[in-house]
């Protein structure tokens, strides 16, 4: 009987972490065809910039030398921020920070999106790879139940410890019933919360009230 009632919560875990795996290679899969399709070519033109200052005995234009500086800073930005995803420079010294990190790029891009932040100065030492799949949680999150349309939505973020736990709030108001309701009923949402609670030994749920929802992360 025992084994009977852990087999629906055995599959269920094996489903949220199967899903999770997915995500990650799927993210992975991203990361490299980015580095194919920019980084490589970038490299490439750069080396063939270089081969042609051989040539040319150095004899270049001001505009000419200015644009393969400007060239190589591109090449050396998109390095950073390569690196700062697949593991960011701040997640080790200051977790709050870290979190900043990833929400820049989501008001570059929407800036239809309101982003409040209510994060500590100080944050408590704990293991990096801890703090990392925290991250990863929030801008899964983030992904999936955050809309494409171009609708004034409002996010809240909270940081904060309570006794031993980290506790991470975040509050989406969505604009109308119909938005909220298609990116709360979604299945990935539960494995996203299996997959948490199994991986760092915490807690996720959420509380919905009209259009808003309040997402609770303790680890």
């Amino acid at each position: 009987m025992t084994l009977v009632k852990f087999l629906p919560s055995y599959q269920r875990i094996q489903q949220a972490l199967q899903w999770w795996s997915s995500r990650q290679s799927i993210k992975l899969f991203l990361e490299a065809e980015k580095i194919r399709d920019d980084l490589l070519q970038e490299a490439f033109t750069i080396r063939r910039n270089l081969d042609v200052l051989t040539t040319d005995n150095l004899n270049l234009s001001s505009n000419k030398t200015q644009e393969y500086l400007r060239q190589i800073d591109n090449f050396h930005n998109s390095l950073v921020q390569l690196s700062n995803r697949l593991f960011p420079e701040s997640l080790q010294d200051s977790f709050p920070l870290a979190i900043e990190c990833l929400i820049e790029p989501w008001l570059e891009i929407n800036p239809h999106l309101y982003f409040h932040l209510d994060l500590p100065v100080y944050w408590r030492h704990e293991q990096a790879s801890n703090s990392l799949i925290v991250l990863s949680t929030l801008e899964e999150l983030l992904t999936i139940t955050l809309p494409h349309i171009l609708t004034q939505i409002t996010i809240c973020i909270s940081l904060k410890q309570q006794k031993n736990m980290g506790q991470l709030n975040v509050q989406i108001s969505y604009p109308d019933i119909t938005t909220f309701v298609c990116h709360t009923s979604l299945p990935e949402l539960d494995y996203l919360c299996d997959t948490f609670q199994f991986l760092t030994s915490g807690r996720c749920f959420y509380r919905t009230s009209h259009h808003k929802v309040v997402w609770y992360l303790f680890w």
